[in-house]
């Protein structure tokens, strides 16, 4: 057992050593808006014989070659364009991306002792693109009801997170915060994240994010937006009732109400009621309504409902016209007058 304790430590030991080799951790690939400045995050790794051997004269190289040495590279970044060697970070700004072309490049270390070397494992594919790729909407739909809290995040890639995109929302239906984040593989995107509640409102209209990406070399802004519409569920709003014919109408003839509204989903119900004073009477259903009116001012009103709630109308009173009943002639003053003296009549 002694013996077997031994022989796992050993090896552990060994795999740890082994483990202390040149490697180096870059994206695989980056898209770079023509014009724009671009960042290539990177950070290696050497033997443990080397390691003494990074200090201030160490040196960072690119190149679209694996054969290539400090005399024939390509692309010699100065020291503010790297992140500090000595920490193993040869994170490379190039704030003028046509010194690169579309290519894959591969990074290469050199010291002014043994460490000299390149990093062949990995290499990053550079392209570049006129139109830089739509914002990312998360959620891609959006499907609530009324009143709910959202929450809309817009992502755009930030090749060079020195000049980040500015993220813009149409409309702007409330606060909004913007920040930086990195991937897995040490890119960087622009995010924006919008909270607001749901309202009827928004139902049906766009909601749109557009990403700003602002060039280096002076030629002009290029945008990328994405966009969704939202489907927003809601009791029934803006319930009116009409009547036909419209005004007013002979007593004892039939008009007809239609009780229209705004509701998503549709209405699966209508109601009608008439109002006696402080009573609701039921009289019928459907979206549409014949009735028989009568000189008794009377009110009508409608009720909608759909499976997220009910909303009702306002009352309506429709204009009966009748011809005169009850008519009765007074006499002014009244009782007995003399001969030849004025009266007056009144008919009503």
């Amino acid at each position: 057992m002694a013996g077997t304790l031994t022989f796992l430590l050993i090896s552990s030991l060994l795999q740890g050593a082994l483990c202390e080799t040149f490697n180096i951790n870059m994206p695989q690939n980056i898209n770079v808006v023509s014009g724009s400045c671009v960042i290539i995050p990177c950070f290696f790794d050497v033997e443990r014989n080397h390691k003494n051997n990074l200090d201030d004269s160490c040196k960072a190289y690119w190149s679209n070659s694996t054969s290539f040495n400090s005399k024939n590279a390509k692309l010699k970044p100065t020291k503010e364009m790297t992140g500090d060697l000595t920490k193993k970070d040869c994170t490379t700004t190039f704030n003028n991306a046509s010194l690169l072309q579309r290519s894959k490049y591969y990074f290469r270390l050199e010291c002014n002792n043994s460490l000299k070397y390149i990093f062949t494992q990995a290499g990053v594919d550079i392209s570049f693109i006129d139109d830089p790729p739509s914002p990312t909407l998360t959620p891609s739909t959006l499907e609530v009801e009324e009143g709910a809290s959202v929450s809309l995040t817009c992502s755009a890639p930030a090749p060079c997170w020195s000049h980040p995109p500015a993220l813009t929302w149409s409309p702007n239906l409330g606060q909004s915060q913007e920040t930086l984040q990195e991937n897995q593989d040490k890119t960087k995107v622009r995010t924006s994240v919008m909270n607001f509640t749901a309202s009827h409102l928004h139902h049906g209209n766009k909601i749109s994010c557009t990403a700003v990406y602002q060039k280096q070399d002076g030629s002009p802004d290029v945008t990328a937006e994405t966009s969704l519409t939202p489907d927003i569920s809601n009791s029934p709003k803006n319930i009116t009732v009409s009547v036909s014919p419209s005004g007013p109408v002979p007593e004892n003839s039939k008009v007809s109400l239609t009780c229209s509204s705004n509701a998503n989903p549709a209405v699966w119900n209508y109601t009608w009621y008439r109002a006696d004073g402080d009573q609701e009477t039921f009289i019928g259903t459907g979206t549409s309504l014949n009735i028989q009116v009568s000189r008794d001012r009377r009110t009508f009103f409608c009720k909608a409902e759909n499976k997220i709630g009910v909303g009702r109308s306002s009352s309506i009173q429709i204009d009966v016209q009748y011809s005169p009943e009850n008519i009765t002639v007074s006499v002014s003053p009244s009782g007995p007058v003399p001969e030849n003296s004025n009266v007056s009549l009144t008919c009503s």
